[in-house]
């Protein structure tokens, strides 16, 4: 994409777009697909299909390793010639109250970069205006923060960040591709949840860790819970940080 696309914008900043089917492009932005899916996007897609995560990645997502971080990294699989998104359809989404954070935020990217001297976080927002895109013509305005709140995205960026917090870390303390055994839990705790849970009970793989009852319940029933723990004991694995 062209940096000259790309504006950076500030939370209170307004910018116009609407996207509808009376927009000539509809549907246009789910083609031509390189859509990377973060262990949020996936628990959302996952229980959104009513399938369990292992069907879902063997399905529906590809498997790379990051060219920076050296970690295991998730992309849709692409429909046809076209590239076209596996869940669109001709009157729109049909996983549209579970789509992935990047679809939420377009036309907007939000960047998050950690100081490496002080740990402070940055948070950087950017407008994205592609040609093909006829939604910033919309006389609909929004500020950054409307868009955010209207769109349901608080919850993914908190679970984002919490994924971007072990790849700011594994970039400073271990740069380079981790091992094998590293890399098969970072792909099971962040992106195949099921197994995970099934793997925490049936085969006791966090009993070192001594969880209290409250926890151990909290992640037998709640994704978010059994997510958020799953990057913590990550950040056991790959840094042994308690």
């Amino acid at each position: 994409m062209d940096d000259n696309n790309i504006m950076p914008l500030s939370l209170e900043d307004t910018f116009s777009f609407s996207c509808s089917k009376d927009v000539p492009c509809f549907n246009e932005c789910c083609r031509d697909l390189q859509q990377f899916l973060t262990p949020y996007d996936i628990l959302r897609l996952k229980n959104c299909l009513g399938i369990p995560s292992g069907f879902f990645l063997e399905q529906y997502t590809a498997r790379h390793t990051g060219p920076e971080s050296g970690l295991p990294i998730i992309t849709l699989k692409a429909d046809g010639s076209k590239l076209k998104c596996p869940f669109v359809t001709p009157s729109g989404c049909s996983v549209y109250n579970d789509r992935p954070s990047s679809c939420r935020m377009y036309p907007l990217a939000r960047v998050v970069s950690r100081s490496r001297e002080t740990g402070e976080v940055t948070k950087q927002y950017m407008l994205i205006k592609e040609s093909y895109c006829l939604g910033s013509n919309q006389k609909k305005t929004w500020t950054i923060r409307q868009w955010e709140e209207g769109q349901g995205i608080g919850i993914y960026n908190e679970m984002n960040d919490l994924l971007m917090e072990i790849i700011s870390l594994k970039n400073r303390l271990m740069p380079g591709r981790i091992d094998v055994q590293s890399e098969h839990f970072f792909y099971m705790a962040c992106y195949n949840l099921d197994t995970f849970r099934s793997t925490i009970f049936e085969k006791g793989i966090l009993n070192d860790l001594n969880l209290d009852i409250n926890t151990l319940n909290a992640v037998k029933n709640d994704d978010v819970a059994l997510l958020k723990l799953g990057m913590n004991w990550i950040k056991q694995v790959l840094f042994n940080n308690k």
